[in-house]
């Protein structure tokens, strides 16, 4: 993994997190629960779980099954949710998610995460996160990540401008979508690292938050 080796500071006006593989780790339930859905769908579990992360679950269908009518994709995602939400077996926090998220109180930040409310709620509870204020989950948006639609609804929510935004994200969705919003991209952990954000982090206790005089935030990354 190459991690950003000599601290790099950035200045933002607001921060947008994604939820699983950078604050939370449902590694664990993902795998079980895609596997599991590709071996009902006779699909190479492997190749599944290298599109599925970022992404909403019809999206992810879609790609997978580039040939099913989109109504099966959307109740097929609506029984996955469900399951995932009563699976929590697994479900912890990010090194440093805690002091990260303690240290933006008082400072713009928001959740955009393809996760419903409902699975979003049960994830951060069960890694012991309180939900961030301002958050854009899957019913907020008509597009999913790598769309770069919830990344621009959380800045205009916050009342930023997109370029004023830094994105923390792990995936390759997320990344192509911060990138499409026009947002400068931490990089969460060994996933982010194969795809080129602005910097990257092996986990959140890399990162400084610090408030600047007059409403910044000054980011100490590495």
């Amino acid at each position: 993994m190459t991690v950003t080796a000599v601290p790099t500071v950035l200045t933002a006006r607001a921060l947008l997190l994604d939820m699983d593989g950078t604050l939370v780790n449902s590694d664990a339930v993902v795998e079980r629960i895609w596997r599991r859905w590709a071996e009902r769908h006779g699909l190479d579990a492997d190749e599944v779980m290298k599109v599925v992360h970022g992404r909403q679950g019809h999206a992810s269908m879609a790609l997978l099954l580039p040939d099913r009518p989109m109504e099966q994709n959307l109740a097929d995602n609506a029984r996955m949710l469900a399951e995932e939400t009563a699976d929590v077996d697994g479900v912890v926090a990010i090194p440093g998610a805690p002091e990260f998220l303690a240290s933006l109180r008082g400072l713009p930040h928001a959740l955009v995460t393809s996760a419903d409310l409902a699975l979003a709620t049960a994830r951060m509870g069960a890694a012991g996160l309180a939900l961030p204020e301002v958050r854009v989950t899957a019913e907020s948006v008509g597009a999913s990540k790598p769309d770069p639609e919830g990344f621009l609804k959380g800045a205009a929510e916050l009342g930023v401008e997109p370029g004023e935004c830094v994105v923390f994200e792990d995936s390759a969705a997320g990344i192509e979508a911060g990138r499409a919003a026009g947002m400068r991209v931490v990089g969460v952990g060994a996933r982010a690292d194969l795809y080129e954000p602005d910097v990257v982090v092996r986990d959140l206790t890399r990162v400084r938050v610090e408030g600047v005089p007059g409403g910044g935030i000054r980011l100490y990354v590495g």
